[in-house]
C-alpha cells in the first residue's frame, strides 16, 4: 500500500469535522467536486469506507473514526514544526486565558531572563495552540485533560460559590456541592464532558448561560441567571455588591498548571517553565 500523503490526511479531517461535504471544501478552499474525488481516492487506497453517505447526512464509519484519532495529532504535529521552525531563536510565544492565568503571566513574563511573547486566547483554545505550535506553553487551569502536553503545577487553590446577592444560598456560611444542585450553573463555550462536571461538581448539572470568559460569568451569577463554582483567587478580584461568594468545603480545588508539548526541552522554553515555577512559589509564600 503506499504511503498516504499529508494533503489526503488534510482533506480528510475536514470532511470528518465538517461532516459536510460543501463546508469542508469552503474550509479548505477548494471546489467540492476534487474533495469527493480526493476521498474516495483515499478509500480505494486504504480499502475501506471512512464514511457513510446518503442525501441527509454523512457520518463517520468505525474505520474513519480511527484515522480521525490517528490523524489529528499527525497533522497538528506537522503544522507544529512548520511553526516552531519559522519561529527559531525568536521569544516564547506564551498563551493564557483572561482572568486567574493572565494576572500571574503578567509576573512571568517580567521575571523571564528572555523575550516572551503572549498570545491571548478563549476559554479551551490553550491546548491547541500549543499542539499546534502556535503558542510553545500556556498556563491552563483544571481539570487537567492533557495526556498529550507536559504540566508543571503552579498554584493550587479552592474553590467558592459565586452567588448573586439576597440568593437563598447566601444566607449559609458555608456549602457543600449538593447545595448547588438544580440551580443553573453557566456552560463554557467548547467544553468538553469532563470539564462540564468539573466546572459544576456534579454529573447532570441544570445548565445556565453560555459564557466565554471569567468577566461574563460573574455577571450572569449578579443578574441572577446562575451560581458559579470558581477559585477563590477569581472571588478576589471581583469584590461586588450584587455578588456574594461562600466557601464549598468539598469541592475539588483549582490547580493553575504551565503545560507545552510533551517532548520538547528547548532552552528557552526551559527558562521559561522555571521562571514561572519559581514566581508562584514566591506568590504562595506571600
Amino acid at each position: 500500500m503506499n504511503d498516504l500523503e499529508i494533503r489526503e490526511l488534510r482533506y480528510f479531517r475536514a470532511v470528518a469535522e465538517e461532516l459536510n461535504f460543501s463546508r469542508a471544501a469552503q474550509r479548505l478552499g477548494i471546489a467540492q467536486p476534487p474533495l469527493s474525488r480526493a476521498i474516495g481516492a483515499l478509500e480505494r487506497k486504504l480499502a475501506v469506507r471512512l464514511f457513510t453517505r446518503d442525501t441527509r447526512r454523512v457520518a463517520l464509519t468505525e474505520a474513519g473514526e480511527t484515522l480521525l484519532a490517528e490523524a489529528v495529532p499527525i497533522l497538528d504535529a506537522v503544522t507544529a514544526a512548520a511553526l516552531r521552525t519559522r519561529r527559531a531563536n525568536g521569544p516564547v510565544v506564551v498563551t493564557a486565558k483572561p482572568g486567574v492565568a493572565s494576572v500571574l503571566l503578567k509576573e512571568v513574563v517580567a521575571d523571564c531572563p528572555g523575550p516572551v511573547e503572549v498570545l491571548v486566547s478563549g476559554y479551551g483554545e490553550q491546548a491547541a495552540l500549543v499542539r499546534t505550535g502556535r503558542a510553545d506553553a500556556a498556563l491552563m487551569g483544571s481539570p487537567h485533560v492533557w495526556p498529550d502536553l507536559e504540566a508543571e503545577p503552579l498554584v493550587t487553590e479552592p474553590r467558592v460559590a459565586a452567588l448573586p446577592a439576597g440568593h437563598p444560598l447566601a444566607a449559609a456560611r458555608s456549602l457543600v456541592v449538593a447545595d448547588l444542585a438544580g440551580h443553573p450553573m453557566p456552560r463554557w463555550s467548547r467544553e468538553l464532558p469532563a470539564e462540564r462536571e468539573y466546572w459544576t461538581g456534579q454529573s447532570s448539572p441544570v445548565s445556565g448561560p453560555e459564557v466565554a470568559d471569567s468577566s461574563q460569568l460573574l455577571e450572569v451569577v449578579a443578574l441572577g441567571q446562575a451560581v458559579a463554582l470558581v477559585p477563590t483567587s477569581l472571588a478576589d478580584s471581583y469584590r461586588r455588591a450584587d455578588l456574594v461568594y461562600r466557601p464549598v468545603t468539598d469541592a475539588s480545588p483549582y490547580t493553575l498548571s504551565v503545560v507545552w508539548a510533551a517532548g520538547r526541552r528547548d532552552r528557552e522554553l526551559a527558562a521559561f517553565v522555571r521562571t514561572a515555577v519559581e514566581v508562584a512559589a514566591r506568590r504562595q509564600a506571600a
